[in-house]
């Protein structure tokens, strides 16, 4: 046998060490059963009633946040255990697998890991160690009256050795040397015990499959719930459980999205960043819902009102809905049920009498003249039949029975005009709204924007809704209850029967019915707002990588009537070279045209941006006119259109102010829109994300979701694409993954405090950036080794220089003893300042050991990186070997191996943007009066919807692509995506079906992408 010990990806040190996590307490959760099974539904009490008509009410404009901060008492940190001494890991020759665990047949207790304890297994490299997560809650004390994070119980698992069926080779562990280097291991007898079984993940390139370490057994949350977080998100997700539960480690040792994508694919089942992001969300609901339980347990406990049948209740609770509907009679300030009432009454014990021995009851015992509610007969056979309807509301298999039910019948949503006054609607609100006055479809076929557009109508009052539950479901439904699930133990007479009867229909028309049309169209609106967010982030990354325009002198033009067009001339790296405005549209065209003819001449110009704002129609056809004359020969000039949606916004934000001070807030608009073109990315992340304007429907959606959503995909893009932490801005390095506006600001003044950057490892002296945080951002920065090579050739040419004096250490790295002053910096020695071309590639420092390892398998050097030869040299050696056994020889992974092939080979200034389109330059203009229908054209997306695609085909009016003509055939391979669908600035040939002049709308049909 051999250990892995070395090999082992971050899953492994944090089952190895669970051992030494210290015992919690365990909060038990009294479950037992009473005798009568009847008994457990006896304290529960309805949800909604006729007399409280807000819980029939559905309404989505209210955003009420479901995560509410509970207050955290003060108590005293517990004493920290002194931690053992770092030692050095050891491995052998041989490469291991990690092993899979799949246990999801316990509960999980969700709470926290207390990463603090992980660290006793340490790397052999330290600048390649774990670092600690930080707690977000503080530990509570050993004399607190209550333990607010439970554990589990059981054994943590370890990892364990893997043998391949062959018995001679073994596969490689997940995420080679994130523990450290790798190196012979020392004591050969050395093996770990106790392996837990394996689980292969399936992969387009590796069909058997890899073995992950994923033991669901061990993800810990905050609240012991009934149901298994990692099952529940496995099936919301549709993704694999040994997946959702490596997802849930990875982001509780706070690794990001970019990170977990590029350089985790093997414990993601190679996952992307849109799925990862629908998983994420889906787990901090699911954490919300557990919350807001264990506050609501907390509120009953204190009120003396909790039981254990309304304990079992409340923890089998997964979503908001079904917590709502348990715990609604029990808030503070209700006035109490029909049902509570009657068990006030004392008629508990009539109610469970009827189900369990009909034969003995007699409710004529009952009667006491003078009390309410009990005067009559006639009052205590309504009392009894609140408390059976109330029991049947509140049974899990009754409604688990109806939602079953309910999927298999035709279940419609319905919406109508309201009936509302004309004095406080507009008529051009409602106009807009004539779709849906008479508007009936199945919950199961109706679209996202359709649910939207109904919500939105509902909000301004001008649309009613309702869910429609067919007749037939009710017949079966209380045909069910009679015949099974609530059918009396013995004989019950007539009249007993009669009671029971209309306790099964009052419970559904009055509590069922109404619980089952929330859910429905909380679900319903939850998934179209997903699904409206995530296609406002897919717009928005198709926008941020659309590929730059670099090397061009760029005129930027902001169109305007009476205040003239702004004018403003960059440089090819983006530096403004003159600001100007002219007056194209107040009668002196003629007079402005020599001035930008000067202007364009004198600073080698050929390429004019226009903002697509006010005027941009009438500016546009101003230089076409001029260009189709020649007017600018000898210089060719073309012209784009361009977004300029948040230019404003931006021009006066204190960014603005910063980077370009005293310039006047017109004037910088128009730098904005020409920058946008030269490098999209650089430029867009200066705007917040929703005032772009790609989505539909972005007012009438989560806020909260929408921000984290797209915050989210700005990082993707920005890390995926890589910056070059010596010239980069503080805005765009404030987007990599792991770092934030402090780090970012922290970077740039360490750069020009010390000077530029040598090499990766020197992040690591940056206040506030701590080892997880080097983790995660450094793959993404790039080091320029020509511009460092120049920099260490002028350091070296003066003597009194402040930089360090180096000396190669035996692995061949340079180190260096820093000049020591009177207050010692974060790292005060051992800095490793040669520069390192593998800074300048997007493999991980975590993987160097093995790129040079793979270097000197293929018999190349460092100074090849990027070049024809070692794209040579790996495409032979690939050819000859295979990427799976190379990977097994250097024990890694394939997913590991091809990053560093990818950095290996791609040139020094490879940016895979380039992929992507680039502006549409044009000459000419065409009318909307021009357009016949048959025409084709070429035009570029603007905007992606739900229901279709909105295309500039430059005649001044966008078209639309209806989604039902967007079809897999009619794309690309590489566009045949999840979405289906096309994004911002993608080139289209499209062929004009419709043109409807007075409404200015054209329809489109889709031929092919360009």
């Amino acid at each position: 046998m051999r250990s892995h010990t070395q090999n082992s990806g971050p899953l492994d040190t944090w089952f190895g060490k669970m051992s030494s996590l210290p015992r919690r307490a365990k909060v038990k959760v009294q479950t037992a059963v009473s005798k009568d099974e009847f008994d457990s539904f006896s304290e529960l009490s309805s949800a909604s009633e006729e007399d409280d008509k807000e819980d029939c009410a559905w309404e989505p404009q209210k955003k009420v946040p479901r995560n509410p901060k509970q207050p955290v008492c003060k108590e005293s940190k517990p004493k920290r255990v002194p931690r053992a001494k770092k030692s050095t890991l050891q491995i052998r020759d041989g490469s291991e697998g990690v092993a899979v665990q799949e246990v999801l047949n316990s509960a999980v207790a969700l709470a926290d890991v207390d990463l603090e304890d992980r660290k006793n297994k340490l790397d052999t490299v330290q600048t390649l160690k774990t670092a600690k997560t930080k707690r977000k809650n503080s530990a509570q004390s050993p004399s607190a009256p209550r333990t607010k994070k439970l554990k589990t119980d059981g054994e943590p698992s370890k990892a364990s050795c893997f043998k391949s069926e062959n018995n001679s080779t073994e596969t490689p562990s997940t995420s080679t040397l994130w523990e450290g280097a790798c190196k012979k291991e020392e004591n050969e007898d050395d093996c770990t015990s106790g392996q837990s079984p394996l689980k292969k993940m399936k992969t387009e390139s590796c069909p058997q499959g890899q073995p992950v370490l994923a033991n669901a057994n061990n993800v810990i949350e905050e609240v012991e719930m009934n149901w298994d977080m990692v099952q529940v998100l496995s099936e919301r997700t549709n993704i694999e459980p040994w997946v959702c539960a490596n997802i849930i480690r990875l982001f509780n040792d706070d690794n990001t999205i970019p990170f977990i994508v590029r350089y985790r694919k093997e414990l993601i089942n190679n996952l992307d960043a849109d799925y990862l992001r629908e998983i994420q969300q889906t787990l901090e609901e699911l954490r919300a819902v557990a919350k807001k339980v264990r506050s609501t347990i907390q509120k009953i406990k204190k009120e003396g009102k909790m039981s254990e049948c309304l304990l079992r209740a409340l923890l089998n609770c997964k979503t908001f809905e079904e917590l709502e509907h348990v715990s609604a009679p029990y808030k503070t300030g209700s006035k109490g049920t029909k049902a509570q009432r009657a068990r006030q009454l004392g008629l508990e014990e009539a109610a469970r009498t009827l189900l369990e021995n009909p034969g003995n009851l007699n409710l004529l015992s009952y009667i006491q003249p003078s009390v309410k509610g009990l005067s009559t007969l006639q009052d205590i056979e309504t009392g009894v039949q609140h408390i059976l309807a109330d029991m049947i509301a509140k049974d899990r298999e009754t409604l688990d029975f109806i939602r079953k039910l309910c999927q298999n019948r035709y279940i419609s949503i319905q919406s109508s005009l309201a009936k509302v006054s004309s004095k406080k609607v507009n008529e051009k609100d409602v106009d807009k709204f004539h779709l849906y006055q008479n508007f009936s479809c199945n919950i199961r076929n109706i679209q996202h924007h359709q649910i939207l557009a109904i919500n939105r109508g509902e909000n301004l009052k001008i649309l009613t809704a309702k869910v429609n539950i067919p007749d037939g479901v009710k017949n079966e439904f209380c045909r069910w209850c009679i015949q099974n699930r609530w059918r009396p133990r013995r004989f019950a007479r007539p009249e007993l029967m009669k009671i029971l009867y209309n306790s099964i229909d009052d419970s559904f028309k009055r509590l069922i019915y109404p619980l089952l049309c929330r859910e429905f169209r909380a679900k319903l609106t939850s998934d179209a707002e997903k699904e409206s967010v995530m296609m406002f982030g897919r717009n928005l990354r198709q926008l941020l990588l659309t590929s730059p325009v670099p090397g061009r002198t760029l005129m930027g033009v902001d169109p305007g009537y009476k205040h003239g067009c702004k004018l403003a001339i960059i440089s090819p790296t983006s530096q403004i070279l003159h600001t100007d405005v002219v007056y194209l549209h107040c009668g002196q065209g003629f007079q402005e045209a020599e001035k930008i003819k000067r202007l364009l001449l004198n600073f080698n110009c050929s390429t004019v941006v226009i903002g697509n704002g006010t005027a941009c129609r009438e500016t546009e056809a101003y230089f076409a006119d001029l260009i189709m004359k020649d007017y600018f020969a000898p210089l060719d000039v073309v012209y784009c259109i361009v977004s300029e949606a948040g230019a404003s916004i931006y021009s006066v934000s204190p960014e603005a102010n910063k980077e370009m001070p005293g310039l006047d807030p017109n004037l910088r608009s128009a730098v904005s829109i020409a920058r946008r073109v030269q490098d999209p990315l650089a430029e867009l992340v200066k705007i917040e994300p929703k005032h772009i304007g790609v989505g539909m429907y972005q007012h009438d959606v989560s806020q909260t979701l929408l921000k984290a959503t797209l915050d989210s995909v700005v990082e993707e893009c920005v890390s995926f694409v890589g910056v070059d932490i010596n010239i980069c801005s503080e805005v765009l390095l404030r987007h990599i993954a792991g770092l934030n506006a402090n780090r970012a600001k922290n970077i740039i003044e360490w750069r020009e405090k010390n000077g530029p950057f040598i090499n990766r490892e020197q992040l690591k002296k940056v206040k506030g950036l701590g080892p997880k945080s080097f983790q995660q951002c450094a793959g993404f920065i790039r080091i320029n080794q020509d511009f460092i090579r120049k920099f260490c050739s002028q350091q070296s040419g003066s003597a009194g220089s402040s930089q360090r004096v180096a000396m190669t250490s035996p692995a061949g790295a340079e180190v260096t003893s820093e000049k020591q002053g009177k207050k010692k910096s974060k790292t005060t020695a051992n800095v490793v300042l040669k520069p390192d071309p593998l800074d300048q590639t997007c493999i991980h420092p975590e993987s160097y050991d093995i790129a040079a390892r793979f270097l000197s398998f293929i018999g190349g050097t460092l100074c090849e990186i990027g070049k024809p030869e070692m794209q040579q040299k790996i495409q032979s050696f690939l050819e000859k070997e295979g990427i799976e056994k190379i990977a097994e020889r250097l024990q890694t992974t394939v997913h590991t191996l091809q990053v560093i092939i990818d950095g290996l080979s791609q040139p020094e200034s490879f940016d895979f943007r380039t992929d992507f389109d680039q502006p549409d330059f044009k000459r000419s203009i065409v009318c909307l009066q021009d357009l016949q229908v048959g025409t084709v054209l070429t035009g570029k997306v603007e905007n992606a919807t739900l229901f279709g695609v909105f295309v500039d085909i430059g005649v001044g009016k966008v078209g639309l692509i209806p989604i039902r003509n967007i079809t897999e055939a009619k794309l690309s391979k590489t566009k045949r995506r999840r979405s289906l669908g096309l994004g911002p600035g993608e080139r289209v040939e499209v062929q004009v079906l419709n043109i409807d002049v007075p409404r200015s709308r054209i329809t489109l049909d889709l031929i092919r992408v360009l």
